[in-house]
């Protein structure tokens, strides 16, 4: 008995050392990735100026910055840091979604997250007064603009999740598949009203495709600012959610009989990789395969319990997502692709393999 005892608490010590440094790796590779990135582009920098620029800008000394440390810390970093925020909302709410549905094939826009935000987004273009060259940032009349095209997504991803709960609450218990399939309904039929939209109204193509493929161009540190508390209390919650999420994957009766209370964490589940994703995608729309690709790679490294798995996957949806940022740069320098094309164009292979594995 002893030394069954004594073999269970060196597994777990394992485990724990294996997710330390699987943890700190990520970081590491992270921090390499955002100082990369941030020195690369039409106009190549080096990593000690993109360093002095940071710096600076966190000191309050950014108006006396000249040419090439204005660009790094007005233009690159806020792209990068929102690339990192948006990854670690991907990758943190699939594993959540993945281990609520216990299901490898989830992701963060499973309940119609990303139809509502796209509904939203295509709604504040056609009320704006003219084209626009992209979705945000562009000059128009008060209250009509494509500067509130943030606001109407995530105000449409959210609505979409509420609705979806709120079909699922229909029956006796809002079991996941229940939930699961009133998600494709809203989706559906979001996505149905965008496409109507867009036919009312063809002056708007460009701006909701441009949108829709996600695009980190625009980002400013304002955005990066007011879209972090929400990312932050989506996290925080589902990492607080970690030992819930562990006891379902034993089966809801089984997780029942150990004290869980499996409705409060499937909903607390729900609204944390909601709202994390929510604030992702209002901002740079929806960018794909990120939050389906960072849980099952680190799952492959070692993180298996969700109180480990949900931090790594946060760690490498980030490191995903800057990379893929980086390459949609500089791929075709100097025009640059929209980061939702490179990220499809990663995912759909691993997607496939993901597929065949399951088989």
């Amino acid at each position: 008995m002893t030394s069954r005892v004594d073999h269970l608490t060196g597994t777990v010590s394992l485990r724990s050392s294996r997710s330390t440094w699987l943890h700190l790796t990520a970081s590491a590779l992270l921090a390499v990735a955002m100082v990369l990135s941030a020195s690369s582009g039409a106009l190549p920098v080096s990593a000690r100026t993109t360093l002095e620029a940071f710096w600076g800008g966190l000191c309050g000394q950014s108006s006396g910055f000249d040419t090439l440390h204005s660009i790094v810390w007005n233009l690159r970093l806020p792209r990068v840091f929102m690339a990192a925020l948006v990854g670690a909302c991907l990758g943190c709410s699939g594993a959540a979604m993945q281990g609520l549905f216990r299901n490898p094939l989830a992701d963060p826009y499973l309940l119609g997250v990303a139809s509502g935000a796209s509904f939203g987004a295509t709604v504040a273009l056609t009320l704006s007064g003219r084209l626009a060259l992209a979705f945000a940032d562009v000059p128009c009349a008060p209250g009509r603009g494509t500067g509130f095209v943030p606001l109407f997504a995530f105000a449409g991803a959210i609505a979409a999740v509420l609705t979806t709960l709120a079909l699922a609450q229909t029956r006796t218990r809002a079991q996941s598949t229940s939930i699961l399939l009133a998600g494709i309904v809203v989706g559906s039929v979001l996505t149905s009203l965008t496409t109507y939209l867009m036919m009312r109204d063809a002056d708007r193509l460009r701006a909701v495709f441009s949108w829709a493929l996600g695009n980190l161009a625009l980002a400013s540190w304002a955005d990066v600012q007011r879209a972090a508390p929400y990312a932050a209390l989506g996290l925080s919650s589902l990492y607080a959610l970690a030992r819930g999420l562990d006891a379902l994957q034993l089966g809801e009766d089984t997780a029942r009989s150990l004290g869980i209370d499996t409705r409060r964490v499937r909903l607390g589940v729900i609204v944390g990789a909601s709202l994390a994703t929510a604030a992702a995608v209002s901002f740079v729309g929806i960018i794909g395969f990120v939050g389906l690709a960072a849980p099952h790679i680190v799952r492959r490294l070692g993180a298996v319990q969700h109180r480990a798995l949900i931090p790594a996957a946060a760690l490498s949806g980030s490191l995903l997502l800057v990379i893929a940022d980086l390459g949609a740069r500089t791929l075709i320098r100097p025009a640059e692709l929209p980061v939702g094309i490179v990220t499809t164009l990663v995912g759909g292979p691993f997607f496939l393999w993901l597929l065949r594995q399951q088989k």
